[in-house]
């Protein structure tokens, strides 16, 4: 039993928004430290960012209309604390406490995933899907009813008939839909709007990695300040994690579909 949104949920658009002004962070520095909320729907985004390096409102308000469209922008950027910052002073420690685990992917998360990446490759819009054993249910904006059964004979599809979706139907907000992006590895922690130095960003991405490597299930837990995670050094969890964004290209792609893609 599985749930896939797409990039045009209104949660991932926020998510999307986060990971692109981490993005912009990153150009600005090598290891930047920034955590980003949004808060999305109906005309207003609202965003908060606690961060090391400057980003200016027009950059930002660019980063929203590309994303969102014509939207009013709401922008607080505050210092992060002090205390945090001490903890990344000298060299990359673990940015923060959690828990966290790694499961393989399953069959039926990747045939969702598939299917979720195919209609957004035809219908760019609002979508959010659901597989249960035989049971597909597809819930796709801005297509008919009647096209869709085509696609999937048996499927449950737009249940409650056409829809519109997006931001001016519902709200969005950050690391809402970890569900979909995570399958069962998720926890507690956000994978989106945060840099490098977060566990909830690396050693996220670590332990999902090393799962879908051994094939088991991978539990890890870490402290604030901590050196070392799962008999690693932090740094280099830090930069197996760069390397996954990197290939993916950048953090608001990451935001795309999450971990499971």
């Amino acid at each position: 039993m599985f749930e896939k949104v797409n990039p045009a949920h209104p949660d991932k658009i926020a998510d999307r928004i986060a990971g692109a002004l981490v993005d912009l962070a990153y150009q600005r520095a090598k290891n930047p430290r920034i955590a980003v909320e949004v808060l999305i729907g109906h005309g207003i985004c609202h965003i908060i960012a606690e961060t090391s390096v400057h980003l200016s409102a027009s950059e930002v308000s660019g980063i929203v209309t590309r994303i969102a469209g014509d939207v009013t922008l709401d922008y607080a950027e505050v210092p992060q604390d002090s205390h945090l910052a001490a903890n990344q002073a000298e060299h990359i420690r673990c940015g923060d406490n959690g828990i966290f685990k790694g499961v393989p992917v399953t069959e039926e998360q990747a045939d969702l995933a598939q299917i979720a990446s195919l209609l957004y490759s035809l219908y760019p819009f609002d979508g959010k899907y659901i597989l249960d054993g035989n049971r597909l249910v597809v819930c796709q904006s801005n297509v008919s009813r009647d096209e869709l059964e085509g696609m999937f004979p048996g499927a449950v599809v737009n249940p409650l008939g056409d829809w519109t979706g997006g931001t001016d139907v519902d709200s969005g907000a950050t690391n809402r839909k970890l569900g979909s992006d995570m399958g069962d590895s998720v926890t507690g922690g956000g994978l989106h709007g945060k840099d490098l130095s977060k566990a909830d960003v690396s050693v996220n991405i670590y332990a999902w990695l090393k799962a879908q490597q051994t094939g088991e299930t991978v539990e890890l837990t870490c402290a604030i300040g901590d050196d070392t995670v799962d008999g690693v050094p932090y740094e280099k969890i830090v930069e197996t994690a760069r390397t996954f964004i990197h290939r993916l290209g950048g953090f608001e792609k990451f935001a795309e579909w999450g971990l499971i893609c």
